[in-house]
């Protein structure tokens, strides 16, 4: 007994996510590069933003803009991870989080608050946007707050939460999962865009799961 309840404790020490690594220093934007959309906002690093902690800010662009991973591509996982977001809406009336993330060899993008402020879902699902697969839904987001979005990339699906509530469990057994077609590319391998909103991000970490 005494054996079986060690092998038990093991296999649940083994199943347990490595810690959260921090890809923002909280000073300068290290290891990211401004996505190279058309006309986009500025995008700087403010130490205390709000009289807050430090925060990136994407300015209202034309279109989208955003930032990209460029750091070292071994810091970034591709399959059995999660990868977490705080964002804030600071004004605009369309999405402020648009998180692309790697999902294998491919890659997909959470929105959060297109389609005038409310839609939620991941693009593309069998080359369908946010707004026309089973993904999608809808959310009031407020004006000023701070929202925390986590997305978990597993073999056999695509979860999303925001806050504590699970808004994303999508099975991707024989699913095509994409990128919608345009610029948002520029957001790969791992970035994060607003599209015509000024959007504040404090907080971007990644931890690896159990295969």
């Amino acid at each position: 007994m005494i054996g079986l309840c060690l092998a038990i404790g093991f296999a649940a020490d083994a199943a347990k996510p490595s810690p959260w690594k921090s890809l923002f220093d909280g000073a300068t934007l290290k290891g990211w590069k401004r996505s190279d959309f058309y006309q986009p906002g500025e995008v700087k690093v403010e130490a205390a933003f709000r009289d807050g902690g430090p925060a990136i800010l994407l300015e209202k662009g034309t279109f989208l803009t955003g930032i990209a991973w460029s750091g070292p591509a071994a810091e970034l996982p591709r399959n059995n991870y999660e990868v977490e977001v705080e964002a804030m809406k600071v004004e605009g009336y369309d999405f402020f989080c648009g998180l692309t993330f790697p999902v294998r060899d491919s890659a997909c993008t959470l929105i959060a608050g297109g389609w005038g402020g409310s839609l939620v879902g991941l693009s593309s699902i069998d080359d369908s946007d946010a707004s026309d697969n089973e993904t999608s839904s809808t959310k009031n987001f407020e004006v000023g707050r701070w929202y925390t979005f986590r997305v978990r990339v597993t073999d056999a699906k695509i979860e999303a939460w925001i806050d504590q509530e699970q808004v994303i469990d999508l099975e991707t057994k024989d699913r095509r999962v994409g990128l919608r077609y345009g610029e948002i590319d520029q957001s790969l391998p791992l970035g994060i865009a607003a599209y015509q909103t000024k959007a504040a991000i404090r907080e971007i970490r990644v931890r690896k799961l159990a295969p």
